[in-house]
């Protein structure tokens, strides 16, 4: 099951942490996770398990949730831009990548999501934007012509950050992925 898999995979990051302090401070097995930490996990596991699905690919476990359109900030800094809904947008459709292994959400993926209807084709296709809300998730708003069944192809670029590792085994994450969710039930109304 996703849940467990995320909230154990929530933990690792911190004993890590705890174990690189000071440890004669304190005992490097006991680990306060973090409220907010928890409640990320908790709630994408919980949001992907009610209003989506997930798949592993290779080094990749990827999740989808499909929502009505939805509001955000546009612009940072000293004047903010808040954008609604744009009239034709029906539905906003998240991507979250974890890492397989680890099942860290993984930042800095360039991700590109097509809908495709029933006869395969595309029906409305877009770059997804990455966001800070309760846990953080690439999405973007979608046009889709009305209730049925679809498939959201998700195509993920490689992360563009920098990677520490062994030489040898080369950059985890190095490769990106393809994934298709069929058969996706996504109302419109």
């Amino acid at each position: 099951m996703f849940r467990p898999q995320i909230a154990a995979a929530a933990v690792l990051p911190l004993v890590a942490l705890a174990a690189c302090s000071d440890s004669s401070a304190k005992d490097s097995t006991a680990v306060d996770v973090p409220d907010g930490v928890v409640e990320m996990y908790e709630t994408v596991a919980a949001e992907i398990s009610d209003r989506g699905g997930e798949t592993t690919v290779g080094e990749w476990k990827i999740g989808y949730i499909v929502e009505a359109a939805e509001p955000w900030f546009e612009e940072h800094g000293g004047h903010s831009n808040f954008r609604n809904p744009k009239g034709d947008e029906t539905n906003h459709i998240e991507i979250i990548p974890f890492e397989a292994a680890t099942g860290r959400i993984v930042p800095e993926v360039p991700i590109h999501v097509q809908v495709l209807d029933a006869s395969g084709k595309v029906v409305d296709e877009n770059d997804l934007n990455f966001y800070y809300a309760t846990f953080f998730h690439y999405a973007n708003n979608f046009s889709l012509p009305g209730t049925g069944t679809y498939t959201i192809k998700a195509t993920l670029g490689a992360p563009t950050f920098l990677r520490h590792g062994d030489e040898a085994a080369g950059p985890a994450l190095a490769d990106g992925a393809e994934v298709e969710f069929a058969g996706v039930e996504i109302t419109t109304e």
